[in-house]
């Protein structure tokens, strides 16, 4: 399958992100749509996706060539997730696995870097993150995950939820209580960021029942009095909270990228239908009623698109991406619903076939209006810190 580029891309992207649509075919060649959805009905896995983001050296983007990686910054994780996303092939454990390699590259030491974060490049180290809770919800101040140091390191106890591809990943992202009970918390004090191995006495997985259609899975992850060495924290103990906050920039513009990639696929598979469909003599798409919600998702996506790549670059250049990151992925995210919508009603009754492969994407897409933040979340910050608003 090819990937066309989109051809409004800022021309300071152009290059970096052209060579990487172009690498993400040999991607698609070993893991196609039609691969990646039966594994998700069959309840598998599907390791030639990971495998073949390695063989095309996708996972050195982000890393500092000075590291021995390929460079690209954001901008370039965020084109691999669009590109594969176009194709309907979402990389999960790619996006979790950049997300948290960049808090170690931000705040780690050099040994944590050279342990935890070049491994990554040729896929022996696999990342996913956790911080959500079942009571705290986004309200990560009420975590009840506790790290109590022990003079050698740190003894972990506590619950995580919602954990995507958690029986993949050989090390999890950590956010933990530093602070005593009743000592404040808060984004300066009170908590630890560690890297913890999966593989540790005391680590437990249970897997959710949620339906998706994806090859990756859910888990509620369990610490029974789990020991971590010292250096298993990083950045220094009571801004844990702090430092993952730094990092989740890059998250959202990498989240606006999947579902804008998304809804591209949804989009093109509803146009192709409108051309041919012609119960009545007329092709539907000649349909007003049919052409406008289309045409109004593009427009739609592309505008989020342009907001994404700008939110990247600002990301890349080392300022604050704060308020573009967050309005690419409320934009992405709501635009690419609209175009799986108009998707699903372009299709009618037969968007609900599974063969169709039009209903399967509705699942993801609408829980990217709730996660990794919810969209109300999202305009909380634009309000108050955008537009000055009181804190809601």
């Amino acid at each position: 399958m090819t990937v066309e580029l989109v051809p409004t891309i800022h021309p300071d992207h152009r290059e970096l992100v052209e060579s990487i649509f172009s690498a993400v075919e040999g991607v698609l060649a070993a893991c196609p749509r039609e691969l990646y959805v039966r594994r998700s009905r069959e309840k598998a896995h599907a390791p030639e996706l990971w495998d073949a983001l390695v063989a095309a050296d996708l996972l050195a983007i982000g890393i500092p060539e000075e590291l021995g990686g390929a460079g690209g910054g954001l901008t370039g994780c965020t084109a691999v997730m669009e590109a594969l996303s176009r194709a309907g092939v979402p990389p999960l454990q790619y996006s979790l696995t950049t997300f948290s390699r960049e808090a170690i590259l931000r705040h780690g030491t050099e040994r944590q870097i050279k342990e935890h974060v070049l491994p990554t490049i040729s896929g022996q180290r696999r990342f996913c993150l956790g911080v959500t809770e079942p009571e705290a919800g986004t309200n990560s101040f009420a975590s009840r995950t506790v790290a109590k140091a022990t003079g050698t390191g740190y003894r972990i106890s506590g619950q995580k939820v919602y954990i995507s591809a958690a029986d993949e990943a050989d090390h999890i992202l950590l956010l933990a209580r530093t602070a005593g009970p009743g000592e404040k918390v808060g984004r300066r004090s009170g908590f630890g960021l560690f890297v913890v191995d999966m593989s540790l006495p005391g680590v437990e997985l249970r897997r959710l029942d949620i339906e998706w259609h994806a090859p990756e899975y859910q888990f509620e992850v369990f610490f029974d009095d789990v020991e971590v060495p010292a250096d298993a924290l990083i950045g220094e103990e009571g801004l844990g909270f702090d430092n993952i906050l730094s990092c989740l920039n890059q998250e959202r513009v990498v989240i606006a990228a999947w579902a804008l990639g998304l809804g591209e696929y949804g989009l093109q598979k509803a146009v192709e239908y409108a051309k041919v469909r012609a119960p009545f003599g007329t092709p539907i798409g000649a349909h007003q009623g049919v052409q406008h919600p289309l045409a109004l998702a593009k427009a739609e996506m592309e505008a989020a698109r342009q907001v994404m790549y700008s939110a990247a670059g600002e990301y890349d250049s080392g300022r604050d991406a704060g308020a573009q990151a967050n309005m690419a992925k409320l934009l992405g995210s709501r635009a690419a619903l609209a175009a799986v919508d108009a998707a699903i009603q372009t299709h009618g009754g037969s968007a609900f076939v599974y063969e169709t492969d039009v209903i399967t994407l509705w699942p993801m897409i609408r829980v990217l209006q709730i996660a990794p933040i919810n969209n109300e979340s999202v305009l909380n910050y634009i309000g108050e810190r955008v537009l000055g608003l009181p804190r809601s």
